[in-house]
């Protein structure tokens, strides 16, 4: 079954300014409507690397539920799990900058509840046949706990992922569970309670590591935007990966690109320096990319040495 990714559906409502953009003003520019959500990025890239993952989550009953189940697929993404409901989705709204950054934003969450009773009724076939689980970990915390309670039953690798930190660091001890745990430099803030803002890569590095053991976190990796990542192990492994050098188009998705990537490599045998790597490389793809989106990867070029059934 390969990685199976669990969390939430949006749509993604994206602005961005012609001329300077003003914080406090009106602004002339053009919006785009496109498929989002952390998890159903997260499931699209992956499969743009010729693996086939299974994505468990909730679209709309409507055309544009329809319209993501159809896309996923067109990708290769294993959407036989995926519940229909009406207002089955959420809403992302995103205000950018001439940097290609995000100015302001508003998300709207859909309920996720029934997939409790979706992972109490098919979870153990599903966990049973996956390579890794990936998963949103701001989802309720139901959905978490199931979530853990499974991979620990069937063996399978954890890698957890967020959309909103505010919300995930409610089960902040449920993290223990995680085989590795990725987030940005000021949710991992949130997470520990502390402001990072304007520290260096060898201070988050030696911070991080600090952390890790004291929260008892198997792994984290934080992401620094252009300084690059940082990670630390309970083993006491740590270090810094830079960013790649690239021209900088629009930063949406590149998170969840560098989640993917990261989820692949350690899901397939690499090292966490060498998973971040990959990570780094799908980021700066979509960073590059003129529609915004992770082109597609043989698993040779990640340095996998896997072969995909279709």
């Amino acid at each position: 079954m390969g990685i199976v990714v669990i969390g939430a559906a949006f749509v993604d409502i994206k602005g961005f300014p012609r001329d300077t953009y003003l914080p406090n003003g009106r602004n002339v520019g053009r919006i785009e409507y496109v498929h989002g959500g952390v998890a159903r990025n997260v499931a699209e890239d992956i499969a743009n690397a010729e693996l086939r993952p299974t994505y468990l989550g909730i679209v709309d009953d409507g055309p544009m539920g329809a319209a993501v189940l159809q896309k996923l697929e067109r990708h290769k993404v294993n959407v036989e799990h995926v519940l229909t409901v009406p207002d089955g989705m959420g809403t992302w709204l995103a205000v950018f900058d001439n940097n290609g950054d995000v100015a302001g934003s508003i998300s709207k969450r859909p309920d996720m509840l029934p997939l409790v009773d979706m992972l109490e009724e098919k979870g153990d076939a599903i966990f049973a046949a996956a390579d890794s689980v990936v998963l949103e970990v701001d989802l309720d915390k139901e959905i978490v706990k199931k979530t853990v309670q499974l991979a620990k039953k069937h063996g399978v690798p954890l890698y957890g992922l967020v959309s909103n930190m505010s919300i995930a660091a409610e089960p902040r001890d449920l993290l223990q569970q995680f085989s590795c745990f990725i987030c940005n430099q000021q949710e991992a803030g949130l997470l520990f309670l502390d402001d990072y803002t304007g520290k260096t890569p060898e201070q988050m590095r030696d911070i991080l590591a600090e952390k890790v053991m004291a929260a008892g976190i198997p792994a984290m990796v934080v992401t620094m935007g252009g300084e690059g990542a940082v990670y630390a192990a309970d083993d006491g492994q740590k270090g810094m990966c830079p960013a790649r050098r690239v021209q900088v188009r629009d930063t949406t998705g590149a998170g969840d690109a560098f989640c993917a990537g990261v989820a692949i490599g350690l899901t397939y045998g690499k090292a966490l320096e060498e998973a971040i790597g990959i990570g780094s490389m799908l980021a700066a793809s979509v960073i590059t990319s003129s529609e915004n989106v992770c082109p597609r990867f043989r698993p040779g070029e990640l340095g996998l040495d896997i072969t995909v059934e279709d």
